[in-house]
C-alpha cells in the first residue's frame, strides 16, 4: 500500500468540507454516508463541516474558506467527474479519484469497454434500445439477465430478468434513469466486493441476500443481508480476487480509495461488475467493514482517506 502519513496534529488538514447530499437519485444514501464521515473526522479533531450543494449551493463551498474537501456525494454530479473538475479548476484538494477515473467508473458501459480493452474479465453484455430484438438478446446471452442504466449507482434502476417476456419491461424501467441501458449475462456464482485503500485491496467481503440480487433495499435497508468477512475463499483464491480488483482500480485510473464489485461465473472464475470511486460510508456499507477486518477503525479510515490530499502524499486526482 502506498504509505499515507496521517498528521499527528489534525490542524494540518485546515478547514474541511464534507460534501454530501446533492440532488442525485442517491441523495439519501449520501446524507447518511456524509453524517458518518463528518462524525469520524470530528472524532479525530478535524475541523470539518457539512456542505450540501442542493441546499447550500456551491457558493457555500467555494466561499467557505475550506482548505480541502472530503467528497461523499454519491451518483451524478458527485461521482462522475463533474465536481472533481470544478475542484481541479479552482485548485481545491479533494479526496478520491480524479476527473477521468470518476467519469469512467460511473459509466458502466465505458468501464466495461475499458475492462475488455485491458484484458480484464467482465460478463458479456449488449446495449438495449427501443428497437432491440428482445428474443435475439435472450438467445445470445441466455437467462437470467441483468438490465442496468449506465449512469446510476446503488443498484437504482437495475432489474433481474428471469423470462424473455420481462426483458422489454426491464429496459423501460432502466431507461427512466438513463438513455444508455445495457443488459448483462448472469453470473451464477457468489458475489464479492473488494475495497481499495491507496493502491492496495482490503479483505474481500462475500455478499449474501435472500433478495433476487443485491439491490438497493438489500444494500441500505434490509437486516437479512449477510456480509461474510473472511469471505470463505481459500487464501490463494482470495488473493487472486484482490489482485484483480487492484488491476481494475488501476485500469480506470482510480486513486485514494474505492471499491470493486465482482461475481464468480458458473466455472468459479471472477468477473468484474464495476468500480465505485465514492462508495457508501453508511452503517451498512462495505468499505468500513473491510477496513475493520484489516484492523482499521472508521475514524482512522476517514483520516487516512483525507490525508492523501495533503502535499507530498499520493496524488488525489
Amino acid at each position: 500500500m502506498s504509505a499515507i502519513t496521517v498528521p499527528s496534529d489534525p490542524r494540518a488538514f485546515g478547514r474541511v468540507a464534507v460534501l454530501l447530499g446533492g440532488d442525485s437519485a442517491e441523495r439519501e444514501v449520501s446524507l447518511k454516508s456524509g453524517a458518518q464521515v463528518l462524525a469520524g473526522l470530528r472524532q479525530r479533531g478535524v475541523d470539518a463541516y457539512p456542505v450540501d450543494p442542493a441546499e447550500d449551493g456551491l457558493g457555500a463551498l467555494l466561499d467557505g474558506g475550506f482548505d480541502r474537501v472530503f467528497i461523499v456525494l454519491h451518483g451524478r454530479g458527485g461521482e462522475d467527474g463533474v465536481i472533481q473538475g470544478m475542484f481541479e479548476t479552482v485548485g481545491l484538494p479533494y479526496t478520491g479519484s480524479g476527473v477521468l477515473a470518476s467519469a469512467l467508473s460511473m459509466d458502466k458501459l465505458r468501464c466495461k469497454q475499458l475492462f475488455l480493452g485491458a484484458g480484464l474479465p467482465t460478463p458479456e453484455f449488449e446495449l438495449l434500445d427501443a428497437h432491440s430484438d428482445w428474443a435475439g438478446v435472450v438467445g445470445r446471452l441466455g437467462l437470467p439477465l441483468f438490465v442496468k442504466p449506465a449512469l446510476e449507482g446503488s443498484s437504482i434502476g437495475i432489474s433481474k430478468v428471469e423470462t424473455a417476456d420481462a426483458l422489454e419491461g426491464a429496459w423501460r424501467e432502466a431507461v427512466r434513469y438513463d438513455r444508455t441501458v445495457l443488459v448483462e449475462r448472469f453470473c451464477s456464482g457468489a458475489e464479492y466486493t473488494v475495497a481499495v485503500l491507496g493502491d492496495t485491496a482490503l479483505p474481500a467481503i462475500r455478499l449474501e441476500t435472500p433478495h433476487d440480487f443485491y439491490d438497493y433495499d438489500a444494500k441500505y435497508l434490509a437486516d437479512d443481508t449477510r456480509y461474510l468477512c473472511p469471505c470463505g475463499l481459500a487464501a490463494e483464491e482470495e488473493a487472486r480476487l484482490l489482485r484483480l480488483a487492484e488491476r481494475a482500480f488501476a485500469a480506470v485510473g482510480g486513486s485514494g480509495w474505492g471499491r470493486v464489485d465482482l461475481m464468480l461465473d458458473g466455472d468459479g472464475q471472477p468477473r468484474l461488475l464495476e468500480v465505485n470511486t465514492v462508495p457508501g460510508m453508511t452503517d451498512h456499507s462495505l468499505v468500513p467493514m473491510a477496513a475493520r477486518a484489516a484492523g482499521i477503525e472508521f475514524d482512522e479510515l476517514v483520516v487516512r482517506i483525507l490525508a492523501a490530499t495533503l502535499p507530498g502524499e499520493p496524488d488525489d486526482g
